[in-house]
């Protein structure tokens, strides 16, 4: 790998931006509240080297590069959000982030009888000690589920559930008791049809706060004419979290601490990846920041094959010397799993895109329109080129298209 010093140039240029340059006016109207009853009927926004075409998503297939791999989020939005009632009568609303004990996602979900994470707890005030408790019907039997609060972290808690039944696991208890959480820019309550409209089709490994939402539009349809185009449809895992709706509240993103997110990707589709065959379509901000985070992944461990955290951190686009092909880092990680001997790359990204990141492994994406001064704006930004966002959200707002997690459709490609 040639030697060159970080380019800290680039890093104050990403830093110094301003979010308030990515703002836009977006009337309440225009926020899609449920999605369309038929999800591939939605409007498909198609914007191809700056040439803008209105399309209906279930067109999809005939649109993107013949032979391309179609690359999506497998993850499962769970029923993160429990409430109990105080005997006071006062609400706590407790919403489970990310595991603690265990840490693994897989093992605390089979978890019987006790097991902790980190939450964001609503009405905190009324509950400053004690334990919350509340009964569960599972299987015609009653469940006493107990809610006990630990240290704080930041903004969020260590809470600690347990219950008495035995042979009941933690992933049932949510599915008895818990909510879906629904974005907070919908402006409403979780409702029934929110079970099914807000997770995708091909969601299976449980883990998310929130839905990869570009998915939301693929039926099982639209996923078989893909199959009938000879495009290669992959999967991997991101768990988002719910800083994905952190906004930015700092004038520089400089200012702005990116939240990490659980990623995962199977040996097989890193190697078919750096075998460079097909030209890479991601499905969603999630799939995308998975994907690029690998070429980091890579460069660390061509700096230190054994490195011992291969975390990918927010700045490290912009302060790394990234001669590295992408083939080379992509192999990499497929040489390290097979010393390790594991068939999958599990890790950690908190990896900021913004204009002045260079695309490594994504040539194409499929997502939604998304809120003002966001830092997904500011990775669609990255991709497109800060000069034709504005055209492109423009166009959306003077031809009617619905805005946010379920709403219209986007499909950029370079």
């Amino acid at each position: 790998m040639s030697e060159k010093k970080p380019d800290n140039t680039l890093l104050e240029q990403v830093r110094g931006l301003r979010i308030a340059d990515y703002n836009y006016p977006l009337p309440d109207e225009r926020i899609a509240k449920h999605p369309l009853a038929e999800r591939e009927q939605c409007r498909l926004l198609c914007w191809r080297q700056g040439k803008i075409e209105e399309h209906r998503f279930h067109e999809v297939p005939l649109l993107l590069p013949q032979g391309c791999m179609l690359i999506y989020n497998n993850t499962r939005v769970i029923n993160a959000r429990l409430r109990f009632r105080k005997a006071t009568g006062s609400t706590i609303e407790i919403f489970c982030l990310e595991p603690a004990e265990p840490r693994d996602y897989a093992l605390i979900f089979q978890t019987t009888e006790r097991c902790t994470w980190q939450c964001l707890v609503g009405n905190s005030k009324r509950w400053r000690e004690g334990t919350l408790q509340q009964e569960v019907t599972i299987d015609g039997q009653p469940v006493v589920l107990t809610a006990t609060r630990g240290e704080r972290r930041g903004n969020s808690w260590l809470v600690t559930f347990a219950w008495d039944a035995p042979g009941v696991t933690f992933a049932t208890l949510l599915e008895a008791t818990g909510e879906i959480p629904i974005p907070p820019y919908l402006n409403r309550g979780t409702e029934a049809s929110d079970a099914t409209d807000y997770q995708t089709v091909y969601s299976h490994v449980d883990g998310s706060v929130a839905a990869p939402t570009a998915g939301l539009h693929f039926t099982d349809d639209v996923l078989a004419a893909c199959d009938r185009q000879g495009i290669v449809r992959r999967e991997l895992t991101l768990h988002v979290g719910a800083g994905t709706f952190q906004p930015v509240k700092s004038d520089e993103i400089g200012e702005h601490d990116m939240h990490h997110e659980f990623i995962e990707v199977p040996r097989a589709l890193i190697a078919e990846l750096a075998a460079g065959e097909r030209p890479v379509v991601a499905v969603g901000t999630t799939s995308v920041r998975t994907l690029e985070s690998l070429y980091y992944v890579g460069q660390l461990l061509e700096e230190n094959p054994d490195a011992p955290d291969l975390t990918v951190t927010q700045w490290m686009p912009y302060t790394t010397p990234c001669r590295l092909a992408p083939a080379r880092a992509l192999q990499n990680i497929v040489d390290y799993l097979d010393r390790t001997g594991a068939d999958t790359y599990v890790g950690s990204t908190q990896l900021m895109i913004a204009p002045g990141y260079t695309y490594r492994v994504v040539q194409g994406m499929i997502t939604n329109f998304h809120q003002p001064q966001s830092t997904l704006l500011l990775l669609v930004s990255a991709f497109v080129g800060s000069d034709q966002w504005r055209p492109i959200y423009d166009f959306a707002l003077e031809n009617g298209f619905r805005f946010l997690s379920y709403g219209d459709a986007c499909l950029f490609l370079r």
